[in-house]
């Protein structure tokens, strides 16, 4: 890959990422803006905001910039967001970038975590499932598989909260640390305790997708050319799958692997929502439900950034790992 190459290929991307970025904070903010939610209200208790005065209501309006129409308030948090400024989270009293920085710190082992072990389950099982095709172990899986992907990730993070918390009690309820414990006293340990369950819950909700694809193109690759001339001269059983399969299904699993980022963020928001974590999907639902501008547009750029980097990620692997489509991409460029 040449550098004159690379250089047009991260500008395409990064140009697209601005785009995207304008196009998804604009939709959000017209969303929060049209949306029943009050924010003055959201902003207070419902008792304090039943004897709150319409001088007092304009007052706490002023002081968050509710009252300028919506453009301005707009263009003051895209100019500041420019800067590095998100603004002050209503809900939280606080900048938006701290915030986001805890929040994130907290998802990002989940995320990592879910993504890595659903990487290895999927790929695993859709390698078995593809080799022993046919066979009881094959419909087995493939039934799981499609009893997953079919579930929402909602209900699965709920059936695991009760089996594995409630009834066995091997995992706590809800949070990331333990109830009534200061955080300068919380361990590793404690952290992976409570991080288990909702990491698990996303590694065999997304895994059973990437089982489905890469069973469906092993199978293909069993069928092909080469793999029938390998077994005419002797090979067969694991020895194809090693030699010729493994090659076949790499570039689409890797590929997936990555793409699949975006699906593990969303389903993140649920799953964090069902154990209380406090992770980035709390802070986007807690933001939407309060009308919190400023946190809910970090969030979202903290998003589409997250998912960015992972689909950047699988392009430049993609090239790397496949000739073909480095000499297509350096055509494109010439």
């Amino acid at each position: 890959m040449g550098m004159r190459f690379k250089g047009i290929f991260l500008a395409k991307k990064f140009l697209r990422l601005l785009i995207l970025l304008i196009c998804v904070c604009g939709l959000s903010f017209v969303l929060l803006i049209n949306s029943p939610v009050d924010p003055v209200r959201a902003h207070l208790n419902s008792k304090a905001s039943a004897s709150l005065s319409l001088e007092q209501r304009a007052q706490i309006a002023q002081f968050w910039g509710l009252d300028k129409p919506p453009l301005e308030r707009f263009w003051s948090w895209a100019t500041g967001a420019v800067q590095g400024n998100f603004g002050i989270s209503m809900i939280y009293n606080r900048p938006v970038i701290e915030i986001l920085q805890e929040r994130f710190a907290a998802s990002v082992g989940i995320l990592v975590v879910a993504w890595i072990a659903s990487g290895l389950l999927g790929f695993v099982l859709g390698i078995l499932a593809a080799y022993r095709q046919g066979s009881l172990l094959d419909r087995v899986i493939k039934w799981y598989c499609l009893l997953l992907a079919s579930s929402p990730v909602f209900w699965v993070a709920l059936l695991m909260l009760l089996v594995f918390a409630s009834w066995l009690g091997w995992f706590p309820m809800a949070l990331s640390t333990p109830v009534g414990v200061a955080s300068a006293n919380v361990t590793i340990l404690d952290r992976l305790h409570h991080m288990a369950l909702p990491a698990a819950t996303l590694s065999i909700v997304g895994g059973a997708n990437i089982c489905l694809h890469t069973r469906q193109k092993m199978i293909d690759v069993l069928r092909s050319d080469p793999v029938l001339f390998a077994e005419a001269n002797g090979k067969t059983g694991w020895d194809i799958v090693i030699q010729h399969g493994l090659r076949g299904v790499a570039l689409p699993a890797l590929t997936l692997q990555f793409v699949s980022f975006s699906e593990l963020f969303g389903g993140s928001i649920l799953v964090e929502q069902v154990f209380s974590y406090p992770g980035l999907g709390v802070a986007a639902s807690e933001a939407g439900l309060k009308g919190d501008m400023a946190l809910l547009l970090g969030v979202v750029i903290a998003s589409a950034g997250f998912v960015f980097i992972g689909n950047l990620i699988a392009d430049l692997l993609y090239t790397m790992v496949d000739p073909r489509m480095r000499r297509v991409k350096d055509a494109e460029t010439t």
